[in-house]
């Protein structure tokens, strides 16, 4: 028996899941080079999110053509791949349909049917998705971020799937036993004509190819998926678990502020001491580098999908600003696998490059334009929230340089010596309240 097929399909195995494993562990590494922040409360109802959002696409059908074709795609692709299950037991034993030998060829005819029938699906949809890319050409795959690679890496994972589904159906069509059975091709049997005149020799040779073609590309597919805005696929669970809980538009309160603030509110304190030095540097306000950033705003980054529901609903971005809240996140991704690859060429350590997210990716133009309105967090389909991103640098911009607009600086300064946002004298309160 001629055991070097399956040999060389446990090489290919081997190094696909493996090289796929790598990435997973550098893509956690980056992750956890943000802030810790506690996200372990309300358990019952972070699980409730991920069922309904993720697992549900509950957000994705808010704009039903978009969100029916996204769910016949994702559940299509997500069953069909169950297939992948039997590839594997045959490829590394050496058998041939090894479903029909456990299964009755009722029930297995029964599931490769539904396969074929959400194989077309699949392909149909990634079709029409294609088109509104390309040919429709919606304004928000058009917009300035959507460079050459975005733009691109839409495409590919449209070409992708399209030719992961047709060697599906190839494979099944060119299979003389399966077609044999006439249990299973709903969809395969009006494609097997096509090659009618070859002979049962060519026939195996393109069932073969296509098998091995299938189960290559799967992989490929797998290991593309780090490289891709596709990686949503595998995080959009973790990423909508831990998304926000608090009401929108909470603003986090800082400790060392808190603290300060009490102090002053202490009736009891002598505002001559001295504070005590505990010895550590004080916090940063605010974030300027991803390091700054807590885990979860790192792990929104990797999770965006580019779809730029969140720009289209930005009032800032409808009215020629410059902000975009999916180029903050893309840009937030960006710089943290900059920062990752600049860890890998220095042994483990970072090494002060000269460049921070702030000013050399994202702009204070862009920061300053934001209304804060949450409009982008509501609209995105896997509870990331690019405000906070903006929130934290404008923090830092405020507490740690002092670099607010004149209008907010104004704003405060009146806030400080009148108690309002207006530059009226506070004995003069109650001429201006009612205006």
């Amino acid at each position: 028996m001629n055991y070097l097929p399956n040999v060389l399909f446990a090489i290919i195995l081997i190094v696909g899941i493996g090289y796929f494993a790598k990435n997973v562990k550098k893509l956690i590494r980056n992750i956890k080079l943000g802030q810790d922040v506690d996200v372990s409360d309300n358990k019952s109802q972070r699980w409730k999110n991920m069922t309904m959002i993720a697992l549900g696409q509950s957000k994705m059908v808010r704009r039903p053509i978009a969100g029916l074709l996204h769910v016949v795609v994702y559940v299509g692709f997500i069953i069909i791949n169950i297939e992948v299950l039997e590839i594997i037991i045959d490829g590394l034993i050496g058998t041939h349909r090894i479903g029909l030998k456990v299964l009755p060829t009722s029930v297995y005819g029964f599931l490769i049917g539904a396969f074929e029938v959400l194989a077309i699906l699949v392909f149909i949809s990634v079709t029409i998705f294609w088109i509104r890319r390309n040919i429709i050409k919606l304004a928000r795959f058009w917009k300035s971020e959507m460079t050459s690679w975005p733009k691109n890496d839409g495409n590919f994972i449209l070409y992708f799937e399209m030719v992961l589904m047709t060697l599906f159906l190839i494979m099944n069509a060119t299979d003389v036993h399966f077609q044999d059975l006439n249990s299973g091709n709903i969809i395969s049997q009006f494609i097997a004509p096509w090659f009618s005149g070859l002979s049962e020799s060519t026939l195996h040779v393109i069932e073969r190819a296509a098998w091995w073609l299938h189960i290559v590309g799967i992989l490929v597919f797998l290991n593309y998926l780090y490289f891709s805005k596709h990686l949503h696929i595998l995080l959009a669970f973790p990423n909508t678990y831990y998304g926000k809980l608090k009401p929108q538009g909470q603003f986090n309160n800082l400790e060392a502020v808190t603290k300060e603030v009490k102090m002053m509110m202490d009736p009891d304190a002598d505002p001559y001491a001295v504070p005590e030095d505990d010895g550590e540097a004080p916090a940063k306000f605010g974030a300027s580098d991803v390091q700054d950033l807590n885990w979860v705003q790192l792990l929104n980054a990797y999770t965006c999908t580019e779809c730029g529901r969140c720009t289209s609903e930005c009032p800032a971005n409808q009215t020629g600003k410059k902000l975009s809240p999916r180029k903050i996140m893309m840009d937030t991704r960006d710089r943290l696998e900059e920062v990752g690859k600049n860890i890998d060429a220095n042994n483990g350590e970072f090494k002060d490059d000269g460049k921070q997210l702030l000013d050399n990716y994202i702009t204070r133009e862009e920061l300053w334009a934001c209304t804060s309105c949450n409009a982008c967090v509501e609209a995105c389909p896997v509870s990331i929230d690019p405000l906070s991103i903006i929130l934290d640098m404008r923090r830092y911009l405020v507490m740690e340089q002092s670099a607010a607009p004149v209008e907010l600086n104004n704003m405060m300064t009146n806030i400080e010596n009148n108690g309002a946002p207006w530059p009226y004298n506070q004995m003069d309160r109650l001429n201006w309240k009612n205006e």
